[in-house]
């Protein structure tokens, strides 16, 4: 079956950095996105950032807008998540989820599109 493990989470301070994994296992498609969503302490959860089978990314918080960079290794079959310049309000669950779909630009920012999910890892910063 289809598995996505993370790994990269931990305690960081303010403005430092950390990159999270997403590695894909078992997987038999030859495009699919890999959307990041994050959940904070009382809030619903939100997308946060989606690249596409062909590598395309968007960005669906303007807090994160350039400090975040979503990237993959087709090779690895592993997308990463590069957070720069963290703030207290980044900290949150993080969660990874794919999809498969035939249009290499295709992302989406609505949970009910993706159909298997990582089990999340927590990112805290604080002093």
């Amino acid at each position: 079956q289809l598995q996505l493990v993370e790994s990269g989470g931990g305690l960081v301070q303010p403005g430092g950095s950390l990159k999270l994994s997403c590695a894909v296992s078992g997987f038999a498609f030859d495009y699919y996105s890999i959307g990041w969503f994050r959940q904070a302490p009382g809030m619903e959860r939100e997308a946060v950032l989606c690249i596409s089978g062909g590598g395309e990314s968007s960005v669906y918080q303007e807090s994160v807008k350039g400090r975040f960079t979503a990237s993959r290794n087709y090779a690895e079959n592993t997308a990463y998540l590069q957070m720069n310049t963290l703030k207290p309000e980044d900290t949150a669950v993080y969660y990874c989820a794919f999809v498969r779909h035939p249009s290499r630009a295709f992302c989406s920012e609505y949970e009910d599109e993706y159909d298997y999910w990582g089990q999340g890892t927590q990112v805290t910063v604080s002093s």
